[in-house]
């Protein structure tokens, strides 16, 4: 009486199959927990402004332009097609924001998962087209990550495309001079149509940057 009752072979099969179908179990509510983490969250135009990111009620399309990329090739509306754009306007001789807001958007864009990021770029586009250089401009940018690159141009063909986007700029002289260039600090979304799809206010901080355009994405109806 006081010896284990031993389990038939039928009884042992039924066991491990009640396990097996626990552990499957499990690992597929493990594998729902961690795709819905993945999953962009959605959130209200308010609640985009409350984390510094507007986007504009209807998209703005873009008029065309010809700019010249860091590699000395020619740059126009369409490179911006198929793809997410972070466009900031800056300058390589910049003593202080454009270079905090560049390391800003370099850790923002390591954030962000491998396949939301093959397909965002950022773009510096230059507001001082006299000193700065296509080479210049190349090295200043992948100073920061190798991925992004710049656009300078002809002064009144920067000012045109930064019309468009409501980015001012303006050339200040200074006593020594030399002169620096006082220029908006926003930065600029385009969506893969090429067309202006909103932005994201200074002080930039990566992690609501990531909400915010995640969100963005997510809404888009391409």
């Amino acid at each position: 009486m006081g010896e284990n009752a031993q389990h038939t072979p039928e009884q042992k099969r039924g066991i491990y199959l009640t396990v097996a179908i626990m552990v499957l179990f499990m690992i597929a509510v493990i594998a729902g927990f961690l795709n819905k983490m993945n999953q962009p969250r959605v959130i209200t135009d308010t609640e985009l402004r409350a984390n510094g990111a507007i986007k504009l009620e209807r998209p703005r399309i873009l008029d065309e332009f010809e700019l010249i990329a860091d590699t000395g090739s020619s740059f126009n509306t369409s490179d911006l097609a198929g793809r997410w754009t972070l466009v900031f306007f800056g300058f390589t001789h910049c003593p202080d924001v454009c270079p905090t807001t560049l390391a800003t958007l370099n850790n923002f864009y390591q954030t962000l998962d491998d396949d939301t990021r093959k397909d965002t770029d950022v773009l510096l586009v230059s507001v001082d087209p006299q000193r700065d250089k296509p080479e210049q401009l190349h090295d200043y940018v992948r100073y920061f990550n190798p991925d992004f690159y710049g656009v300078t141009g002809e002064f009144l063909n920067l000012k045109r495309f930064a019309n468009q986007l409501n980015v001012p700029f303006n050339k200040v002289p200074l006593e020594d001079g030399n002169y620096t260039v006082d220029h908006g600090s926003q930065v600029v979304l385009i969506n893969p149509r090429g067309h202006y799809h909103g932005f994201f206010k200074a002080p930039l901080d990566p992690a609501k940057m990531k909400l915010t355009y995640r969100s963005m994405r997510a809404t888009f109806n391409g």
